[in-house]
């Protein structure tokens, strides 16, 4: 069989949102799809230092920080971090609007208390209907291990920025000032009925569907090979660049409607049923 590069997200595809493990069959699926000559890389809006704890189960590489940092095995291919002005100018009109954010540097994500207390209520009232990505937030937040407080913040470089907007308008004036230099990456709070805004200011320097290019020119392998399995919006890029797409079935109306396939959730298995589906263990 021609052998495969294969992207997978972390939260929502890899592993069950809010969780930090993968279930066994998706381990074991990595593991025999390595075995038989694919190599498998990691895909996520998560920077390095939310990603490392996955890294320990197996993987080729991995496209972090929705693509601001790219590694092939032990070999940095890229890393582009937001100019100091950029990052400082976004967190102060995000700020002085009433939007609450997160800012992601490579090895530290700084928060503040106000987004975990919103998180939390919202998970309080309505148990189990945050979208993938908050609840990712808010069991971080709970666990008080990778989110550092806004008040440590030292600048560090930043790569990503994380918010969450009660209003539509509120985030008029980042957008008005910065849209031609970052995509507003958005989704409603709630996955049923209205809620705030949550999204993430992605770079248009980059995606995830660069950083799958910049690792296949990196190993001369065409982006036809490629096979890449998402759930959200962010990862729309991704799934268009590679030459096999799939959604998972907890996954955003929209990726499902753009990718080639739709899979079962990672509660179902949906990474280990699609790597025997398509001939991969």
């Amino acid at each position: 069989m021609e052998k495969r590069l294969i992207f997978l997200d972390i939260d929502g595809t890899l592993i069950e949102p809010g969780r930090m493990e993968p279930p066994a069959s998706a381990v074991e699926a990595v593991e025999k799809a390595r075995a038989n000559g694919h190599k498998v890389f990691l895909c996520t809006g998560r920077n390095y230092k939310m990603t490392s704890p996955v890294l320990h189960y197996g993987f080729d590489g991995y496209v972090s920080s929705a693509g601001g940092y790219v590694v092939c095995g032990d070999k940095v291919l890229f890393d582009c971090p937001m100019d100091k002005a950029q990052s400082d100018g976004l967190r102060a009109i995000l700020e002085a609007n009433g939007v609450e954010c997160t800012l992601e540097a490579r090895d530290a994500t700084f928060g503040g208390t106000q987004m975990m207390e919103r998180l939390s209520s919202y998970q309080k009232s309505r148990p189990g209907s945050l979208n993938s990505e908050l609840e990712r937030w808010r069991q971080a937040f709970a666990d008080g291990m990778l989110i550092r407080p806004l008040t440590e913040y030292q600048g560090e470089p930043i790569y990503k920025i994380c918010y969450i907007a009660d209003r539509a308008e509120a985030l008029a004036p980042a957008k008005a000032a910065f849209g031609d230099q970052f995509v507003f990456c958005e989704q409603t709070t709630f996955n049923h009925g209205p809620g705030c805004i949550n999204g993430e200011l992605i770079n248009r320097k980059f995606n995830k569907g660069e950083g799958i290019r910049r690792i296949c020119e990196y190993l001369d392998v065409p982006t036809a090979s490629v096979i890449a399995f998402g759930d959200s919006e962010n990862d729309l890029e991704m799934t268009d660049v590679a030459g096999i797409s799939y959604c998972m079935a907890n996954g955003a109306e929209a990726l499902k409607a753009r990718c080639d396939r739709v899979c079962p959730s990672v509660k179902e298995d949906g990474i280990a049923r699609a790597f025997a589906e398509l001939g991969l263990i």
